[in-house]
């Protein structure tokens, strides 16, 4: 038999992170097993050991082609740079709900993850992930928010920890409400309004922190994935 080629290695590996995502969607993780995933891509379940280890991490490597939900930043900028203006932190977030509600895939692994996973077991590990994974986040958004601080655009003596923390809690409680019932409200106008009532409000009264987003930003949206190592997994 011959060796296979790395184009289809790589097309193996799409097919079982393609039927991963829909079983795991349709059933849950925990009711999804390997061998499930394997017939669903149509091939064999050794093929499937032999680009994933277990569940856990077909399951990362699944999370993280679409990206875990508020994982490692919100946007390429808020991965590489170490302190983010305020408007910079603003596009990321607002890039978040964009895609959330106009990608078919961002918005199947927000569901997956936020409703379809228990983090026991094998998945224990994963949690763990996601609980650093928010402590990174919120340390970006203090770093953000202490740079604001020192250039003078922010309350005097404003806790950015705690304004960090309050930001974490807004987006993250506002795409779970969005994704147990998407008809409520329109996620990336209510998720704009909101993130810039909040920023703004921490300003120290003179003018606003955050002008309109412009046409150009507006183009970008869904044009960057939400966080930087997803994109280099597609």
């Amino acid at each position: 038999m011959a060796r296979k080629t790395k184009q289809e290695a790589q097309e193996t590996r799409n097919r079982l992170l393609d039927a991963a995502e829909q079983l795991f969607h349709q059933r849950g993780v925990s009711r999804t097993s390997l061998q499930d995933i394997a017939e669903a891509a149509g091939v064999t379940r050794g093929a499937v050991y032999w680009h994933f280890e277990d569940k856990a991490q077909l399951f990362n490597a699944m999370m993280e082609r679409a990206t875990m939900p508020l994982e490692e930043g919100m946007s390429p900028a808020l991965a590489e740079a170490p302190q983010l203006t305020l408007a910079e932190l603003r596009f990321g977030l607002v890039n978040v709900f964009f895609l959330a509600m106009h990608s078919e895939r961002t918005r199947r692994v927000f569901e997956i993850a936020m409703k379809k996973v228990e983090y026991t077991g094998e998945l224990q590990a994963l949690q763990e992930r996601k609980i650093a994974a928010h402590r990174d986040w919120r340390e970006q958004n203090r770093a953000a928010f202490d740079h604001a601080a020192a250039q003078g655009q922010l309350l005097a003596g404003l806790d950015t920890r705690l304004a960090a923390i309050a930001l974490v809690a807004l987006v993250d409680g506002l795409i779970h409400q969005w994704i147990l019932d998407p008809e409520s409200f329109d996620l990336v106008a209510i998720g704009q309004a909101a993130v810039e009532r909040f920023l703004n409000g921490l300003g120290h009264g003179g003018p606003a922190l955050l002008p309109p987003m412009t046409t150009e930003e507006r183009a970008r949206l869904g044009q960057q994935s939400v966080c930087r190592r997803s994109a280099a997994a597609d």
